[in-house]
């Protein structure tokens, strides 16, 4: 069995049924860093579009900031070619709901290579931009550096990695296992349905944290996460986006 078919088999962890059709795009989410925040609600509803919820948590709000690998992403007919398929990328992301299907929706997204942000942008619509992003390791730290000089955002995180979560609590789930995400256009909505396998979530050590995203009345500059997460990563199957 391909690994594809794979993870079209793993659907246990699906809050709804796969999508109908064949899926349109192959990539994979790697080495991933995930910094939660808790969010005053009122202050979200204004950097959403309209016909989209805010999904809540127990009352709150939560924005991520999610660091990682974007790796072999490539249409379904045809391969991934490095130079645009691999890049690191940065989002910015609410938890939205929409026709009782919980989602994401990027505030931000920014990506390391010029090319992979115009073609990103271009097919999929998505808020791609350019920002300056690197990653290495350093006596057995993490170390993921940002900045894009245009908008003064940054993020400098240096982290080790602990152990892999015996048992996810609600929230840890809640925050990751999201299987589509909206995107605006003009005055559409669309969703992008999306499948992996559910995330194998691993306990962070966060040695430093230096970050800036200010976006309308949105302003992260704690270096005081309300949690992090750290994975490996996943590989992920997406269909075309619908309007919805």
């Amino acid at each position: 069995m391909t690994t594809i078919s794979k993870t079209l088999n793993s659907v246990s962890h699906r809050p709804w049924d796969l999508p109908s059709g064949l899926w349109s795009y192959y990539q994979e989410w790697n080495n991933a860093l995930f910094l939660h925040y808790r969010i005053s609600a009122a202050v979200l509803e204004a950097l959403i579009p309209k016909g989209l919820e805010l999904d809540l948590f127990e009352g709150d709000a939560w924005v991520s900031v999610v660091a990682f690998k974007m790796e072999k992403i490539r249409p379904r007919m045809l391969p991934s070619l490095s130079l645009i398929s691999n890049f690191f990328e940065i989002n910015v992301r609410t938890y939205v709901i929409k026709d009782n299907k919980p989602g994401v929706y990027f505030l931000n997204i920014e990506a390391q290579k010029m090319l992979s942000v115009y073609i990103s942008r271009n097919i999929s619509g998505l808020p791609y931009e350019k920002a300056i992003i690197n990653n290495s390791i350093r006596d057995d730290l993490t170390v993921f550096r940002s900045s894009n000089v245009l908008k003064n955002f940054k993020l400098e995180a240096s982290f080790g990695i602990g152990g892999i979560l015996s048992q996810k609590t609600y929230l840890d789930s809640w925050l990751t296992e999201r299987y589509c995400l909206y995107l605006d256009r003009g005055l559409n909505l669309f969703r992008y349905e999306i499948h992996h396998d559910e995330w194998e979530v691993r306990e962070v050590d966060l040695k430093l944290l230096d970050i800036r995203y200010e976006i309308g009345s949105l302003s992260i500059t704690s270096n005081k996460p309300d949690l992090v997460h750290y994975s490996k990563g996943v590989k992920v199957l997406a269909w075309h986006r619908t309007e919805c």
